[in-house]
């Protein structure tokens, strides 16, 4: 009898199992789980993105170097190889010598520059100042004010309306019809009032416990943190007015004031015609093509040699406003 009591107890006592080693299953499950952006890609995918990314420089280095070569290409070249060239025979100037000795070329040039620099100057103290005020709590009427610049970018008033207003203003023939009637950007005003907006109380309740006042506290405080998109945003303005022909052409009569796109455009629609201004007594040395080509460069060569100074603010300055707005 005893024995059989044994026995029972034996079998209802619990068998500890030996633990189990994670199976493939189990393995696979668990890798499942990492983000994707932690796993290893694979040799097919980077050779997919690497032969995309060299296309997409080829797209844009190839139309940039023919252009380049065309303007520092001989004129009969040229003209042998039907108006383009990959490759020049012999580089040459004469036509970067025949654009920059034209009055017409120099003065619109000056007007650009002129343009540019006031536009974007006052463009960026125009935004800073109302993205600030539009960024503190507490502002009475500050959203009321937000939703209408936000209704101007959805709806934009259009050019007839803008006209009519410069006429009656008479700002037509003026150089102020350049810059004045696009001096906000809403989408940079909204980008620099989120930036604004991350700033930490903190900094500027400590500023108004030492007496700062808000002027104060915009150029002592917040200026100095906002260098990053304070540049990228003078880029935007500043690359906006550079290639602005259209305003030139809409409110500018008198040829004199045309800024150097609008001069640009005048010389790619009618090449000949650049030809015959830039001849000297009456005999051209050089294609007219390659003239094109070389207003084209020196029209691009500002932005080019500017943006590899501000690029290292674009991620900081452009995504951190986006974000936090």
């Amino acid at each position: 009898m005893s024995d059989l009591v044994e026995t029972r107890e034996a079998q209802a006592e619990p068998v500890d199992e030996p633990a189990r080693t994670p199976g493939r299953r189990t393995a696979r499950k668990a890798g499942s789980e990492r983000p994707a952006w932690k796993e290893k890609p694979r040799a097919i995918t980077q050779v997919a993105k690497g032969a995309v990314l060299l296309l997409t420089v080829a797209m844009v280095l190839i139309p940039f170097w023919v252009v380049l070569a065309t303007s520092l290409a001989p004129g009969q070249q040229i003209i042998d190889s039907g108006g383009w060239a990959l490759w020049p025979e012999s580089w040459t100037l004469d036509s970067y010598s025949k654009v920059l000795s034209s009055e017409v070329t120099t003065r619109a040039l000056m007007v650009s520059v002129g343009v540019t620099v006031t536009g974007t100057l006052f463009s960026l103290v125009c935004t800073v100042m109302l993205a600030y005020a539009l960024a503190r709590p507490g502002v009475v009427g500050g959203k009321p004010v937000m939703l209408v610049i936000l209704f101007t970018f959805l709806f934009p008033p259009g050019f007839i309306p803008t006209y009519l207003v410069l006429d009656t203003l008479g700002l037509i023939d003026t150089y102020w019809s350049l810059f004045l009637p696009v001096t906000v950007n809403v989408f940079n005003l909204v980008v620099v009032r989120g930036f604004f907006q991350g700033i930490p109380e903190e900094l500027y309740e400590a500023a108004r416990l030492d007496g700062a006042g808000e002027l104060r506290t915009l150029l002592t405080i917040v200026l100095p943190l906002s260098k990053a998109v304070i540049a990228v945003v003078g880029l935007f303005y500043a690359v906006g007015y550079w290639n602005d022909f259209f305003r030139g052409v809409m409110y500018i009569n008198d040829t004199s004031m045309f800024p150097l796109q609008t001069v640009l455009r005048g010389y790619v629609s009618r090449g000949e015609g650049l030809a015959s201004e830039m001849s000297v007594e009456g005999t051209v040395t050089q294609a007219p093509q390659a003239m094109k080509m070389a207003v084209v460069m020196i029209a691009t060569i500002p932005i080019l040699c500017v943006y590899p100074f501000i690029q290292r603010y674009f991620t900081k300055g452009v995504l951190t406003g986006a974000i936090k707005s």
